[in-house]
């Protein structure tokens, strides 16, 4: 295959999303549409790619970063005007390019592929991705010749009866041999109702120059589907999830109700795990094998270690370990690590901590700014105080340590290897090795003093 090459249509503002997010940052399964296009691209062979940026510029280049580069279009003047805005960059390389619409997130790596493949096979100077559509309402007609050639397309608005009938329709995504591309650009005209430059047009330029045009159909039509407004983009959120579930369920993970599981797109999950009904997995979360998540789980850019328990809690951005179990209705929020054989239980948080292997913290607790070793138990209601209302302060507790119910360990504090705090204890300075902490007011008995009370 010779040097290929792809253009991005990025520049559009969306006004229908009737949003102010530019519209192709819009997410599909927790990432932007034109990240799901580049990451497709990724996957190719490509030399060079060139994203059109318009509304928004700035923005699109800090969500793609070095992936792509970037000309600008600062008057949105249409397709083919959007398109000769990369030259130049791709204008004077010999091969063949991809021009696709940043809104299209579905097509796959495997249908740009075999479009690639159509377009070599046929010699052609241009290739259309088309699709045939049960309903084409409202998209350009595929009108083939006798020998089944591309004759024509034809917007609907310009289409016979007879060519309404048509059901093979244009994309918008098309294979070009790079050089004739630019050549037919210069001679594109914009004297349509809209005063635009029309990328189909080029089509009808190559075709009027003796030159092969050829359409390659796509088998799903879902594929193409370009997302202009919300409607649309709740389409392909849907169709994209269905995708991602599927996927994973092929490799070995178990999805008990695949209609209220949203994976991203980016997530990996280990075989013989299981995502319990209502899981949300978002970024770049990597979830071991053997594990149980769920149900109402939510994940966020997180590594989930083996045979690991997730259960109805929120984890963001931290590490759990092996044969851990985290729930129900734990939070573990950003910069937490949780080592093999921990237990996190009901109703306890953990925030920037550190906590060893084999180490409990088994209900109602906080846990914040802390490291914590193996093997120790925190009892219930257990906190480190870790803040004084202006700076954070570090909790450190070694191994083997026991802290007893309703305890206020007082950051910056140490409790060293083998100590044992008493339940209600609040406890401001170090406790040596193997030594037990009382710090609480001791009790005092009144005799008979509720009869007085009751008395008076």
């Amino acid at each position: 295959m010779s040097n290929i090459f792809a253009i991005i249509l990025a520049a559009g503002q969306g006004t229908r999303m009737k949003s102010k997010l530019y519209k192709v940052l819009h997410p599909v399964c927790g990432k932007p549409m034109v990240e799901h296009v580049i990451d497709h691209i990724g996957s190719l062979e490509v030399e060079r790619v060139v994203t059109v940026v318009g509304h928004g510029a700035e923005l699109v280049k800090e969500t793609l970063g070095d992936k792509s580069e970037y000309v600008l279009q600062a008057e949105q003047l249409g397709t083919a005007h959007a398109v000769q805005q990369a030259e130049p960059i791709l204008g004077s390389l010999e091969g063949t390019t991809l021009v696709v619409c940043g809104d299209t997130p579905l097509i796959r790596p495997e249908t740009m592929q075999a479009l690639f493949a159509h377009h070599e096979a046929n010699h052609a100077k241009a290739t259309i991705l088309t699709a045939v559509a049960e309903n084409p309402t409202g998209y350009g007609r595929i009108i083939r010749d006798a020998a089944g050639q591309v004759a024509q397309i034809v917007e609907q608005k310009d289409a016979s009866a007879e060519q309404q009938l048509v059901k093979e329709i244009n994309t918008g995504t098309y294979c070009f041999d790079n050089k004739a591309l630019f050549a037919a650009l210069k001679q594109v005209k914009n004297d349509n109702a809209q005063g635009e430059y029309y990328l189909p047009d080029v089509i009808e330029i190559l075709q009027k120059q003796g030159e092969v045009v050829a359409a390659y159909v796509t088998e799903n039509f879902d594929e193409t589907l370009g997302v202009n407004d919300r409607f649309a983009l709740s389409q392909a959120e849907e169709l994209m999830r269905a995708r991602i579930n599927e996927r994973h369920m092929r490799n070995g993970v178990t999805i008990i109700n695949p209609a209220t599981t949203h994976i991203s797109a980016d997530a990996v999950i280990g075989s013989d795990s299981v995502l319990l009904p209502g899981v949300i997995i978002e970024g770049q979360t990597v979830i071991g094998e053997d594990c149980k998540i769920g149900p109402n789980s939510h994940i966020v850019n997180s590594q989930i270690g083996n045979n690991t328990t997730i259960h109805s809690s929120v984890v963001l951005d931290s590490q759990v370990g092996n044969e851990t179990a985290v729930g129900p209705f734990a939070h573990l929020r950003p910069q937490s690590t949780l080592g093999d054989h921990v237990k996190i239980g009901n109703f306890v948080e953990v925030k920037k901590s550190k906590l060893g292997d084999d180490t409990k913290v088994s209900h109602l607790s906080y846990i914040g700014d802390a490291e914590i070793g193996s093997n120790v138990n925190i009892g219930c209601g257990s906190i480190t105080v870790n803040y004084d209302g202006k700076n954070k302060f570090k909790t450190t507790i070694e191994d083997d340590v026991f802290v007893g119910c309703n305890s206020n360990l007082v950051a910056p504090v140490t409790l060293k290897k083998g100590s044992f705090i008493a339940a209600g204890s609040t406890i401001t300075k170090e406790v040596p090795e193997d030594a037990l902490a009382i710090g609480r007011a001791r009790q005092e008995n009144k005799l008979g003093y509720v009869s007085k009370l009751n008395s008076k």
